[in-house]
């Protein structure tokens, strides 16, 4: 049955049919083949009782504002303070775009929407500077895959969903590991932009202190959201919701540009986003019950504890399998479907949930960088204009430059339960 599952999971791969219908038919294919022909109402119900979450709930408002903050001037704002601050630096654009990622990250937990966000402003005046186009996408393809790390964190929502573990202990391990993206990225694109003659922006004549003024209602919205979620004032729904509100008057009565259509366009796109996210969860649970039945978990812990006693060496197997997985598959979708089959595992190995809930989002965000699916690579491109073997081949380095930072990350647990037990959420 297991090679059944998988087998008509691959085929519906291969024909690019949906991820969640994909899920859906292997599983149906599964049940008409071997099980009673009650199970097959387990489907609907699963598709149903999947998304009965509370914490899911914060997914499509941390959407829609990050929706609300391109759409209103808030995230122009992040970037102008940004460039005001290291923009003027040999590559100081570059710098400041990864910088503005960083600030976005805070807010929207969005990998594929930061790109959109900053890159549609940021790339624009690096190309003026004299910055290459395929460099260019391939700097914000991998400076927004911060965005799922620093919380608030879609992924983490997700994964503290899927698996039971507390999300606010999430989004405390996220963020050490970000700013530590975030530092290597900025290192790389300093060397790369002495080397090649990529100068900063002219920001003699700039008031610092003004930009800082005009920015500082959207460097108040991290503040709020996160503060208020790590000071137990409200959850991490809770702290979306707040944040949506706190954007949707920062928008209208500070930087005045929402207006009523801007607004239901926001709440269209992030419907459809969210309900994207929502079957798929809905079908990989009906997946992981049927791995569940096949005794697969069980299966793949043995195999992988018959290969070595070494936690060190096991767990950087699975990363190559989530390296690899994240190449084909969304992030979503893998944590759904390989969290229930590898926390068993991670567990016996004596690893703590909420950092392995860490390393799987930063090994999948990684994901996000490298075909066939890489959706911020795909998302650069077409901001940058620039063909997609240069994007490519300008997003190796970075990439590996994150593989390695990751093999820091599992080599060194405190990274990321530091602030967790500091902050006695773990």
């Amino acid at each position: 049955m297991v090679g059944l599952l998988f087998g008509s999971l691959a085929v519906c791969l291969i024909l690019t049919v949906p991820i969640a219908i994909a899920l859906a038919i292997s599983t149906l294919c599964v049940i008409m083949a071997g099980y009673p022909a009650a199970m097959l109402n387990m489907l609907a119900q699963a598709m149903v009782t999947s998304i009965d979450n509370y914490a899911l709930m914060a997914i499509p408002f941390f959407m829609l504002l990050g929706i609300i903050m391109e759409k209103t001037g808030i995230a122009a704002g992040l970037i102008n303070l940004a460039e005001a601050m290291v923009g003027s630096k040999p590559g100081g654009l570059g710098t400041a775009a990864i910088v503005a990622c960083m600030f976005f990250a805070a807010i929207s937990g969005s990998g594929p929407a930061c790109v959109a966000a900053i890159g549609t402003i940021m790339i624009p005046a690096m190309k003026q500077q004299g910055y290459d186009s395929a460099y260019c996408g391939a700097l914000l393809a991998s400076g927004s895959t911060i965005g799922p790390v620093i919380p608030p964190s879609i992924p983490m929502i997700v994964y503290g969903a899927t698996v039971g573990v507390s999300v606010t202990g999430l989004f405390a391990s996220g963020v050490i590991p970000g700013l530590l993206m975030g530092g290597v990225l900025i290192w790389y694109n300093k060397r790369v932009s002495k080397k090649r003659g990529y100068k900063g922006s002219d920001t003699a004549n700039v008031d610092k202190k003004a930009v800082l003024k005009e920015s500082i209602w959207a460097i108040l919205m991290p503040v709020i959201v996160l503060g208020g979620i790590y000071a137990g004032v409200f959850t991490p729904t809770e702290a979306a919701v707040v944040g949506v509100v706190y954007a949707l008057f920062v928008g209208k009565f500070v930087y005045r540009q929402l207006t009523l259509q801007k607004f239901l366009d926001g709440l269209l796109e992030a419907a459809v986003l969210s309900a994207s996210v929502m079957i798929v969860m809905g079908g990989a649970s009906t997946f992981g019950r049927i791995l569940t039945l096949e005794k697969v978990p069980t299966l793949l812990a043995n195999t992988l504890l018959g290969i070595s006693d070494s936690p060190v060496i096991i767990m950087l197997m699975i990363n190559v399998l989530l390296l690899i997985d994240g190449m084909f598959i969304d992030t979503t979708s893998s944590i759904i479907l390989f969290a229930p089959l590898l926390c068993p595992i991670a567990t016996q190995l004596g690893y703590d949930l909420t950092y392995f809930g860490l390393v799987m989002c930063v090994n999948l965000c990684i994901g996000f960088l490298t075909p066939p699916l890489g959706v911020n690579l795909f998302v650069a491109q077409k901001v940058s204009g620039a063909k997609l073997e240069s994007v490519i081949k300008e997003v190796w380095p970075m990439i590996i430059i994150l593989a390695l930072l990751l093999v820091v990350i599992i080599a060194f647990p405190q990274l990321s339960l530091f602030l967790p037990k500091l902050l006695g959420l773990i």
